[in-house]
């Protein structure tokens, strides 16, 4: 009986082992998978942590920086009424705060107590699109502001976004700076832009500048005419010639005299400065061959900017006309030079003359002018060796390579005109 059933236990084992081995031959097996959850890619809302007033702010204010539609403040402990602070925080950043101002156009807070803490949600509107939040300049000088606003104009930029805490700034000295800027500048700026300038708020030192440029094409096509009088200048400053400052000068305007003729029945027409047409700038000059009175003025200090020369374009009138011509500084002294009016009346009329000897004619603001008084004439210049003696020659040439020396490169009077914030720096009474 035992044997019996021992050899019942053997069949079945056996018959369990071959079952087996067979079952793997087949390869009917089973494993075990780790099951793997999806993990969106999207980052969960940021919840920020805050305990004051100025924390409430400076949350908000980041949610506005970073140009995002909501977001989620979490307070747990808080000194005074959240909702009262909170609201007082929306009205403030709209308001009276600048970058707010500028780009909120809608802002809603709503509180919810959530067992150990507040949950203040706030859902934010917009005038503004990231990217001209991003390009928003921040200046604390008036230097580094004007170096900004040459940077805009000569790029013609559709606007120029500043912020800036500069006392007493005003819109309307803005758009002073834009024209001192264009004015300093006539090899960089093709033409003046019509400037529109808003603030933001409109009062308080702390504030928002948006400027929008109407330049007179697309700018693709002024940069085009901005190349053409890049290489118009450097070609006519090169052919200048002389062996003296004062010689040199006589070149360029001469030259200036063979490139251009004097419209005047444009002038006639023109009754304001900086107005957008080609015949009151350098470009009109030197490239079209045609130009009025600040056109050939623009062109002489785009020519001697070239060369280094110290000169100033002068806005003011002639015989009761809107007129423009420089004031240069040679040798220590200063002195008016009218080129177009050289081109019409011939060049000793209007080539190194004095406050004296324009005054009856030329009006200026000449209380707020370097005083032009000094003692070259162009009869001297044209005939210098004839008319000085050799010891005041070699007086004027050791000028020339002393203090009073008014040439130099064209990077480094470049450098100075962005320097400049005042149209009339070169030429400004000293008293």
């Amino acid at each position: 009986m035992k044997a019996r059933a021992l050899i019942v236990i053997i069949c079945l084992m056996t018959l369990l082992v071959c079952s087996g081995c067979e079952d793997i031959l087949k390869g009917d097996t089973y494993s075990i998978v780790p099951h793997h959850i999806e993990i969106s890619d999207r980052p969960p809302e940021e919840v920020i942590e805050v305990s004051d007033y100025a924390g409430l702010k400076a949350a908000v204010l980041g949610l506005v920086t970073q140009h995002v539609d909501t977001g989620r403040l979490r307070i747990y402990s808080y000194s005074g009424d959240i909702q009262t602070d909170i609201d007082k925080v929306c009205l403030e950043i709209q308001n009276d705060d600048p970058l707010g101002a500028y780009a909120v156009s809608g802002l809603i807070c709503s509180t919810q107590r959530i067992v150990s803490y507040t949950e203040v949600e706030i859902k934010l509107e917009y005038k503004r699109d990231k990217s001209q939040i991003d390009s928003i300049i921040t200046v604390s000088t008036q230097r580094f502001l004007a170096t900004e606003l040459l940077s805009a104009i000569s790029d013609y930029r559709d606007e120029a976004v500043f912020r800036t805490s500069i006392q007493t700034i005003t819109a309307e000295e803005i758009t002073d700076l834009v024209r001192q800027v264009y004015y300093q500048n006539p090899r960089r700026i093709v033409m003046l832009p019509v400037t529109a300038v808003d603030t933001f708020p409109s009062s308080g030192d702390d504030r928002i500048y948006e400027l929008v440029f109407r330049n007179y094409d697309r700018s693709s096509i002024m940069q085009q005419y901005g190349g053409s009088l890049t290489e118009s200048v450097r070609r006519n400053a090169e052919s200048a010639g002389g062996d003296t400052d004062a010689e040199i000068l006589l070149s360029l305007a001469e030259n200036l005299i063979g490139a251009c003729a004097y419209d005047e029945g444009i002038a006639r027409t023109i009754s304001e400065h900086g107005a957008q047409n080609f015949a009151v700038t350098a470009y009109g000059a030197l490239v079209t061959g045609s130009a009025v009175g600040e056109g050939f003025a623009m062109a002489f200090k785009a020519l001697c900017d070239e060369l280094g020369f110290n000169c100033s374009v002068v806005l003011g009138s002639l015989d009761g006309m809107v007129h423009a011509w420089n004031i240069v500084s040679i040798y220590g002294d200063y002195y008016h030079i009218d080129v177009s009016m050289c081109t019409v009346n011939g060049i000793e009329t209007m080539f190194l003359k004095t406050d004296e000897d324009i005054k009856e004619t030329y009006l200026w603001d000449s209380d707020n002018t370097v005083k032009c008084n000094g003692e070259l004439t162009y009869e001297i210049v044209a005939k210098i060796d004839e008319t000085i003696d050799g010891d005041q020659t070699e007086g004027l040439d050791e000028d020339m390579d002393g203090e009073n020396d008014t040439t130099g490169t064209g990077d480094e009077n470049a450098a100075e005109d962005t320097d400049n914030t005042d149209n009339t720096d070169d030429i400004r009474n000293p008293d």
